[in-house]
């Protein structure tokens, strides 16, 4: 384990080394995608300066819930890219390469895609969590930040966990299917919302086949120590960052099932 860690953060080095090779282009990037997303909240914020409230949350509230999903949703993407950017190694051929290695092809095809540039969804987000952990009246303790910080762990490994399923996938049909991008991309549209305004069977996909809204809404209940209108108790919101972690390793099973069952595609 140790050593698959050491290999792991050599390739994030080399990574960072070489896009850092283009520091402009580099910063550049990362600015225009901080203030792309944060187009985003600017239009959360018009949403509520019109209507003042959503069914009992107020600005700072789903701020909140924007800030922990984005954050997660940019480590995710930064350390797990290279399963999103997989079906072209199973196209060309190259992932045979990866399986004469003497190491996990997980942990290679992790470290294949290090994206430094999603440290400016990363920073947007932390900007608006901050904000909202300011403006909430909120006493952060030293236990509710350690939960917060549990609760954005949880949330990056869902979302490589997802990354994992779309690229296992790819075993079987080569392209990656776009539907992915409705639990990925779109989760993180749903996740800065509370659960209770959507529908119940899309409340019931939210937290029982794709569990984004335990890494999400019912943490921001437990920090805001608000009620639920949907009757989750107090106990169930403090664990259920854990399933983000559950959901992970789930899904390097599946990724382990489709790896025995890789047929190359002779390329």
């Amino acid at each position: 384990m140790r050593d698959g860690l050491r290999l792991y953060w050599r390739y994030v080095l080399i990574s960072i080394r070489g896009q850092m090779q283009y520091r402009a282009s580099f910063l550049l990037l990362s600015t225009a995608l901080f203030f792309s997303i944060g187009l985003e909240f600017a239009c959360t914020w018009i949403l509520f300066d019109r209507f003042g409230s959503l069914q009992g949350w107020t600005l700072p509230e789903v701020a909140l819930l924007y800030g922990l999903v984005n954050i997660a949703f940019a480590l995710a993407e930064g350390v797990a890219r290279g399963f999103d950017e997989f079906s072209p190694l199973v196209r060309s051929g190259q992932f045979d390469r990866l399986l004469l290695r003497p190491r996990s092809t997980a942990l290679q095809v992790a470290g294949h895609e290090v994206q430094l540039i999603r440290v400016g969804r990363l920073a947007q987000g932390l900007v608006v969590l901050l904000w909202a952990a300011s403006a909430l009246g909120v006493a952060w303790t030293p236990g509710r930040i350690l939960f917060c910080l549990a609760t954005i762990a949880g949330g990056a490994c869902l979302f490589a966990g997802l990354f994992v399923l779309q690229a296992t996938f790819c075993f079987w049909s080569t392209e990656s299917l776009e539907v992915f991008n409705t639990v990925t991309y779109g989760g993180v549209e749903t996740g800065q919302y509370p659960l209770a305004i959507y529908r119940a069977e899309f409340r019931r996909f939210f937290t029982y086949v794709v569990p984004l809204a335990a890494v999400t809404y019912y943490p921001a209940l437990a920090i805001l120590d608000k009620v639920d209108p949907l009757g989750s108790p107090r106990i169930l919101q403090y664990l259920a960052p854990l399933l983000g972690f559950v959901f992970l390793a789930a899904a390097l099973q599946v990724w382990r099932f489709g790896e025995r069952r890789y047929r190359s595609t002779g390329s």
